[in-house]
């Protein structure tokens, strides 16, 4: 049976890449909106209640809105908006995050698609305060550079608009009040949101982000390898994992993995330990693609999931 897929946002950036990467698929019908009615609720109403999954790629209250037009017990969905990732109803769509997350996903109804920011500082923190090497309490810290698309359509024509003269380098979320940070508190395992710092760099897409740990003042010092060994063994153990970690080298005083652009057209996520073990100092690393892994990429993967086929299918690794 093939199914139908009803993407409610297709002309946005995460909708036209998710319809992309779904091009060409034999197994599913994807069913859209015809451009002058994409205003029409009526319209997209029906077209919700006609797909088997419809995935939501909507501002907060517009994805809200959609969710409320599907009157049927049938219709499974997957929304890319904030408006349901810390809610307990919804199954959160980070696959790799724990060894039984691939099989929510898979069950569920409804998936609440992760943040881009939040699954680099997830994907290092939570296999660490699980094994009990970081304490829930720690004082997270957590940084990195995105490319301008993660700011969605305006900041897009912003940066295309200024060309050689856009910001190289932009700082923003100053306020440390960032939609993201209720995501990262919960699925990181920390009882305190963590401060954190975004920049938006003049490039399109990819992003690294970086995991600082001052670890002398705890009870028991974790050193670099076994800060590496929980991670590693954390996504060794998730079947079909996106996430990779390299291995690790406490030598290592350079390196041109953390571009952020390396895994970009990707769905891959790979991670790095550095540590001085002297100081007591870890950062752990996250590269991946803002636009693959942070968005559109992880959406496919999670139709993947609740349609049953090979969680690779329309994804480059």
């Amino acid at each position: 049976m093939v199914a139908k897929i009803f993407i409610d946002g297709e002309a946005g950036t995460t909708g036209l890449q998710i319809r992309e990467r779904l091009a060409g698929r034999r197994d599913l019908e994807v069913i859209s909106i015809a451009h002058e009615k994409r205003k029409d609720q009526d319209e997209r109403k029906r077209l919700l209640n006609a797909a088997d999954v419809a995935i939501l790629c909507l501002p907060d209250e517009a994805a809200k809105e959609s969710v409320r037009l599907i009157e049927n017990d049938t219709t499974r969905v997957i929304d890319a908006s904030t408006a349901y990732r810390v809610d307990p109803t919804w199954a959160y769509g980070f696959a790799e995050m724990d060894k039984g997350q691939a099989e929510k996903i898979a069950n569920a109804r409804f998936v609440a698609n992760p943040g881009c920011w939040p699954q680099g500082l997830i994907s290092g923190l939570r296999p660490l305060i699980t094994a009990g090497l970081i304490p829930a309490d720690h004082p997270a810290i957590y940084h990195g550079i995105s490319g301008y698309t993660g700011g969605g359509r305006q900041m897009i024509e912003d940066y295309v608009a200024e060309g050689d003269k856009a910001s190289q380098y932009m700082p923003y979320g100053l306020t440390f009040h960032h939609k993201h940070l209720p995501e990262m508190k919960l699925y990181s395992g920390l009882k305190h949101e963590p401060l954190f710092e975004p920049v938006v760099g003049n490039f399109a897409q990819g992003m690294s982000t970086s995991l600082p740990l001052q670890l002398g003042a705890l009870a028991k010092v974790p050193t670099g390898a076994d800060i590496h060994a929980a991670i590693a063994d954390h996504f060794a153990g998730i079947k079909d994992s996106f996430v990779k970690v390299a291995p690790y080298d406490a030598s290592l005083g350079k390196t041109s993995a953390l571009d952020p652009q390396a895994h970009n057209g990707t769905n891959t996520m790979t991670l790095h330990v550095f540590a001085n073990d002297a100081r007591a100092q870890v950062v752990i690393a996250a590269v991946y693609d803002n636009l693959g892994k942070g968005a559109s990429g992880a959406a496919v993967q999670n139709l993947n999931l609740m349609l049953g086929v090979a969680a690779a299918e329309s994804l480059a690794a």
